[in-house]
């Protein structure tokens, strides 16, 4: 059993999986990075010094000063600063993901269209083949004639 569990997990497509999960996860990290550090400060900025990772609705009503202040105390809020910042991550992995996608279509066009021309004969042996052929039919025609 135990073979069989090490047979299955050094299978390639197993191996595949784990690789890209790591990858992902360490991609997910820089996509944060780049929302928070990078997008979101210009665009809180713009928007007159809105800081999207602070904007919540105390649903306590008590009127905390900040979203820390309010989790401290146990209040319930509906984070919806948290909830751009997560969509804007959303659309930054999708988009990042489409271009994978995209060029890896690319790459895989490009491979077949090599492989259909290296499958398809050399049109020069195919010409030498059928005048060969054209020649054995007139040799044989001749032949016939001849007797």
């Amino acid at each position: 059993m135990l073979k069989e569990f090490r047979d299955f997990a050094m299978r390639g497509n197993v191996v595949d999986l784990a690789v890209g999960l790591i990858l992902g996860a360490a991609f997910g990290t820089i996509v944060n990075s780049l929302v928070n550090d990078i997008l979101m400060p210009p665009i809180g900025l713009l928007l007159g010094g809105v800081d999207f990772s602070n904007l919540f609705i105390d649903l306590s009503g008590q009127g905390y000063a900040s979203l820390a202040a309010a989790q401290e105390a146990g209040a319930a809020t509906i984070n919806y600063g948290l909830f751009i910042n997560a969509a804007i991550n959303f659309i930054v992995v999708a988009f990042a993901m489409f271009m994978l996608v995209r060029a890896m279509n690319r790459m895989m066009r490009k491979e077949e269209v090599k492989e259909e021309a290296a499958a398809a004969p050399d049109p020069a042996v195919v010409a030498q083949t059928r005048l060969t052929e054209a020649m054995e039919r007139l040799a044989a025609t001749m032949e016939k004639q001849q007797k």
